[in-house]
């Protein structure tokens, strides 16, 4: 049997500045690259939050709006303070208790991709 590993999606973005106001400046992600194919062209980038990376892509065909991830985090209550504290505009997320157990907080980004942000209990 084949060994798999880590899962990087791939989400489509329209506007670059948005993308990285919501990805950087409001998650806390971390940019690790950036491409283009030459300048006028659409921009391709990788982030990091924490162990997870997510690629972003302006590229037609690439994702496509309106995906669902989820995402593992430990200290969620934590995270979730500190988004509520960031003082960023666009979104406010809850805090919730879904009936099949752990802690959830839910954010769209400005393309209407959903990243939930998940944590078990007992964790």
């Amino acid at each position: 049997m084949p060994e798999f590993n880590r899962v990087v999606p791939i989400m489509r973005m329209f506007d670059v500045g948005k993308a990285k106001e919501f990805y950087l400046d409001f998650l806390g992600a971390e940019l690790l690259w950036e491409h283009r194919f030459e300048e006028a062209l659409p921009l391709y980038m990788a982030i990091k939050l924490g162990g997870c990376e997510l690629h972003l892509s302006e590229h037609h065909g690439d994702g496509s709006p309106s995906a669902n991830i989820r995402i593992e985090t430990a200290g969620l209550a934590d995270y979730h303070k500190a988004l509520l504290d960031s003082g960023y505009r666009y979104a406010r997320p809850g805090l919730e208790k879904p009936p099949w157990g752990g802690c959830e907080a839910t954010v769209m980004d400005p393309f209407g991709n959903r990243i939930t942000f998940y944590e078990a209990d007992g964790v």
